[in-house]
C-alpha cells in the first residue's frame, strides 16, 4: 500500500496567550484530499492545523498542530517513510520574534510586531526528496497566477503544484468549491474547472496518481 501524507488547514502564530496570527484556510481541500486518497487506497497521514472538520474516517495517522514550527517538525519526520506529499496546509510564512507571556494591554498608541520567517517546509522537503517520492504543492495567488506557480514549481523542486486564486467568495478559502491549474514538472498543464473540493480532490488524484486504483 502506497503512502501518502497530506497537510491541511492554517497554522497559529502566538503574539500572546489571547491573539494569534493566521489565515483564511479552512482545511476543507487538504480534508477532501485525504477522504478522495483513502478511497483510492492509500495509507493517509493527515497533518492538521486547527480547523472545525470531521476527522476523515480510516487513516493511517492524524496528528494535530497549531504552529508552522509544529507542522514543520511533524511533516519532516514523516516525509521520508512516504511514497508521497501533497502540501495543501497554509502555513504561515512569518511568525512574532518575541511572545509575550501576558496579555498585551492597549494603550494610546500604536503596537507594533516584528515577524521573523517561518521555515519553508515545501522547499526543505525539495531539498530532501529522493526519486522514488513525489512532491505536490499548493500556491493561492491573488494575480499572476500561472508565473507564480511556475516559479514556485522549479524553484521548490516540486512534481506538481496546484495552482488557485484567493480572494473571490464563489471559491478558495472557506468555500466548498474551488478551481485549479494544475502543473507539472514536465511542462502539463491542466485546469480543472470550478466544482466542488471533494470532487475536485479525485480529479487531482487522478490526474497526479492514475495508477492508484490499482493500488
Amino acid at each position: 500500500m502506497k503512502k501518502i501524507l497530506i497537510t491541511a488547514g492554517p497554522t497559529r502564530e502566538a503574539i500572546d496567550p489571547v491573539r494569534y496570527i493566521t489565515n483564511y484556510s479552512s482545511g476543507k481541500m487538504g480534508y477532501s484530499l485525504a477522504e478522495a486518497a483513502v478511497k483510492r487506497g492509500f495509507a493517509v497521514t493527515l497533518i492538521s492545523g486547527p480547523v472545525t472538520l470531521s476527522r476523515p474516517e480510516h487513516l493511517a495517522e492524524f496528528v494535530q498542530v497549531v504552529s508552522a514550527a509544529e507542522m514543520a517538525e511533524a511533516v519532516k519526520k514523516r516525509f521520508p517513510l512516504m511514497d508521497a506529499a501533497i502540501m495543501c496546509a497554509a502555513v504561515a510564512d512569518y511568525r512574532p520574534v518575541c511572545i509575550s507571556q501576558s496579555k498585551i494591554k492597549k494603550n494610546g498608541g500604536n503596537l507594533l510586531l516584528t515577524l521573523e520567517r517561518t521555515e519553508d517546509i515545501l522547499q526543505t522537503l525539495g531539498k530532501i526528496k529522493q526519486p522514488h517520492q513525489q512532491l505536490i504543492g499548493f500556491a493561492a495567488e491573488t494575480d499572476s497566477l500561472q508565473a507564480y506557480a511556475q516559479e514556485k514549481l522549479r524553484r521548490k523542486n516540486l512534481d506538481w503544484i496546484a495552482a488557485n486564486l484567493v480572494g473571490r467568495t464563489d471559491r478558495g478559502f472557506q468555500s466548498d468549491d474551488n478551481a485549479v491549474t494544475l502543473y507539472g514538472a514536465h511542462g502539463e498543464i491542466i485546469d480543472f474547472p470550478l466544482c466542488s473540493k471533494r470532487e475536485l480532490a479525485e480529479k487531482i488524484l487522478q490526474a497526479i496518481f492514475p495508477e492508484s486504483s490499482s493500488f
